[in-house]
């Protein structure tokens, strides 16, 4: 029995299963980070006191673990795959092939992951560090969300990386639905249309929120 699910997590179907999951669940994730995010808009105690709830709810701070490991196996998983799809891809018929049925996003996969991978560690050294810490430098969340978006040069990586997540989602989003089987011809249409306005909605509503603090924040 074990070294049947050792066997399926080896192979490529359970590998894109394990994305899949890891993926749904970051999706989800990103959904509550953007809700956090709005209460910028509510003034400074508004977000203060959502980011403080956030810190203190036992549930909130375990998933904060789950979603580390989450995103660990996500990346490792997609490596597996992208080696693992390159070992076929090296015949020359298979790979032109490639090139011209699928799309830009999911040729792509593997190195929009890497340059989020890139922001994701930016972020947490730019903000959840300085958040944690906040309380002894006496520098409210809200004081060091604004002072960052203020910076010409950290807006820009900041909506161009959620530009590069927009161009990841909009593969994985469908992908992850493909590969639970949760997909066929009849809903593929409306899984499509989801997601594209699930990434419209997150990479714009985030970058929305930087750009307007950048030119209206105090």
């Amino acid at each position: 029995m074990n070294q049947c699910k050792y066997n399926f997590f080896q192979s490529s179907i359970g590998k894109k299963v394990v994305m899949a999951t890891t993926g749904i669940f970051l999706m989800i994730f990103l959904l509550l980070h953007l809700s956090v995010n709005i209460f910028l808009f509510s003034g400074e105690k508004s977000f203060n006191e959502a980011v403080d709830f956030m810190r203190k709810n036992l549930f909130i701070r375990i998933m904060e673990y789950v979603l580390f490991i989450g995103f660990l196996i996500h990346i490792l998983f997609g490596i597996k795959l992208h080696l693992q799809n390159k070992k076929v891809k090296g015949k020359i018929n298979y790979a032109v092939n490639y090139y011209f049925t699928t799309s830009f996003s999911s040729r792509t996969m593997i190195y929009t992951g890497i340059l989020i991978l890139c922001f994701l560690i930016l972020h947490i050294i730019n903000f959840m560090i300085p958040m944690k810490y906040s309380n002894n430098n006496h520098i409210s969340d809200y004081e060091i969300v604004i002072s960052l978006f203020k910076n010409p040069l950290y807006t820009f990586i900041y909506v161009f990386s959620f530009f590069i997540l927009g161009i990841h989602l909009n593969h994985g989003f469908q992908s992850s639905f493909q590969s639970l089987g949760l997909s066929n011809k009849n809903r593929l249409i409306w899984i499509q249309k989801l997601g594209f306005f699930y990434f419209l909605f997150i990479c714009c509503g985030f970058s929305i929120i930087a750009i307007w603090f950048f030119f209206n924040g105090n």
